[in-house]
């Protein structure tokens, strides 16, 4: 057969397994591109492995570990209940202040899923206690986390500029931040209108001892970990220092003054989602090589046209990312593929693309079949409530398709363009 053919359909059956199933396909990915690289495409195996994306992996591996470390010696989880505290029992600003407290800390570094993980449970027992729908806790939480997670000190927003920086679009950090934020807060203004006339108007009570307990004053290791971590982002911003090589710093200075259990730090890093970053990066590689992507975007392309192409492709992403994982599968998949497909639909913005897969693919990660909304569900302690939050996360979740794509379709284009 072909090889850009069976490339092909090795991507298309990596991203059904995705959807299907629980395997990570970032290890059925390396497979798929040694066997078809070598034994179909006739390439060397140094040529295939030459495909492995070692900065990006740097990069991850680095700013992950750093705020595993933040996590484990509880840094993290003492600033969300300190936040948290700041809303003293007010009804209606607690969900605001889930959805603040979300965004600050996966903006700059945890990720959504670490994020979300550490919020919910705590979200969660305080929005129980007073009177909060399970439903907007959830999407406050949710939301807030992927409202900050393609900013650039995220993994994911690591993830996104990186593959857009292979196709030439390099410098729109700023721009894929924001597009990617403006989304998810015009869904949680929509949800908190919405949801928030069902706890009691105007109620104030005291934040629950059974919820956030005590907090203590930070340790010396939590203040140090503060100071090195705002140290790191500021020789990013101010001195351009490699993001992960100096996360690697960072991390050592750290784990050198013992401010974390090593062992426990590297237990945290995500190692699953990087490899299957990596893995799915690496037969994408081969599919450029064996002119697979070239089928991949005229399939693509056939789907619309240079008008409607912003609307389409946040749609298809998002249908599939409800399903899959966007950082792990869906970003590196089709990220790659915007160059190819502009110039097969004879027309049509690159950024506004670009942002639009992102915007798409991300705003439905509160689906209960992602992560972030698995975790949401599995923070409600009640099983009838859980049960009633899963449904209603899904209808939610599958609704935000179609948002995302008329969100992309009507703003994509001007963004891009200001």
């Amino acid at each position: 057969m072909n090889p850009a053919v069976l490339s092909l359909i090795a991507l298309i059956v990596a991203l059904a397994l995705s959807m299907s199933s629980r395997i990570n396909v970032g290890w059925l990915a390396l497979a798929f591109a040694w066997l078809i690289g070598v034994y179909q495409a006739g390439m060397r195996p140094d040529a295939v492995m030459a495909g492995f994306p070692v900065t990006l992996f740097l990069t991850l591996a680095g700013v992950t570990l750093l705020f595993s470390i933040a996590e484990t010696n509880g840094t993290l989880e003492g600033l969300a209940q300190r936040a948290i505290r700041l809303a003293r029992g007010n009804v209606r600003v607690i969900p605001l202040l889930f959805f603040i407290v979300a965004c600050v800390l996966c903006s700059v570094g945890p990720g959504a899923i670490s994020t979300v993980a550490l919020l919910a449970p705590l979200a969660m027992a305080v929005g129980q206690r007073v009177g909060l729908p399970p439903l907007l806790t959830a999407l406050m939480v949710a939301n807030g986390a992927n409202a900050g997670n393609l900013s650039p000190f995220s993994s994911v927003g690591i993830i996104a500029n990186g593959a857009m920086a292979k196709t030439g679009l390099e410098g729109h950090e700023a721009r894929v931040w924001f597009a990617n934020f403006a989304a998810h807060v015009i869904v949680a203004c929509v949800a908190y209108a919405w949801l928030s006339r069902r706890a009691s108007p105007g109620r104030d009570v005291s934040v629950p001892a059974s919820a956030p307990a005590p907090v203590d004053a930070l340790s010396p290791h939590q203040r140090l970990t503060l100071v090195v971590i705002a140290a790191w982002i500021l020789g990013v911003v101010v001195l351009n220092l490699s993001l992960g090589l100096s996360a690697f710093a960072a991390s050592a200075v750290l784990l050198v003054a013992q401010a974390a259990d090593d062992g426990a730090a590297v237990r945290g890093v995500p190692w699953g989602i990087i490899m299957m970053v990596c893995g799915v990066s690496v037969l994408i590689a081969v599919l450029e090589k064996t002119g697979g992507m070239d089928l991949f975007t005229s399939l693509l392309a056939r789907l619309a046209s240079p008008s409607s192409i912003n609307g389409v492709i946040a749609f298809v992403t998002g249908a599939i990312s409800t399903y899959s994982s966007t950082s792990g599968v869906v970003l590196p998949a089709f990220l790659p593929t915007i160059s190819s497909l502009v110039e097969q639909l004879g027309g049509g913005d690159p950024l506004a693309i670009a942002l639009s897969i992102n915007v798409g693919a991300s705003i439905v990660d509160v689906s209960p079949l992602s992560t972030i909304g698995a975790l949401s569900v599995a923070a409600v302690a009640d099983p009838q409530q859980s049960r009633e939050l899963f449904r209603q996360l899904m209808v939610w979740g599958l609704s935000m398709t179609l948002v995302g794509a008329v969100l992309c379709q009507l703003f994509a284009g001007p963004l891009a363009r200001a």
